[in-house]
């Protein structure tokens, strides 16, 4: 009987190792959720990103005084009748 009273912890034993430790265990499970909720807030970034990006084609499609301003801040172009001052080095 003593026997299989130490058999029977050596596999209980065995068994809460393999249920902590092994694959699908409760370690691996922390981690996957702590990878799956990075990826998650990754996710939310790039979803906020791509509608800014949305927002920003719609307003060059049909806002006129958007493609103006781009023009004249990002690319440095003038418009007629504009006087231009240039900074001396």
């Amino acid at each position: 009987m003593k026997i299989v009273g130490r058999l029977l912890i050596l596999f209980l034993l065995f068994m809460s190792l393999l249920i902590t430790f092994g694959n699908r265990g409760a370690v691996d499970n922390y981690l996957m959720t702590k990878k799956l909720d990075k990826l998650k807030a990754q996710n939310r970034g790039i979803t906020t990103e791509n509608n800014e990006l949305k927002n920003k084609i719609m307003l060059l499609r049909n806002n006129i005084n958007y493609i103006e301003m781009i023009a004249r801040n990002e690319l440095g172009m003038v418009k007629k009748g504009d006087i231009v001052y240039r900074w001396a080095k």
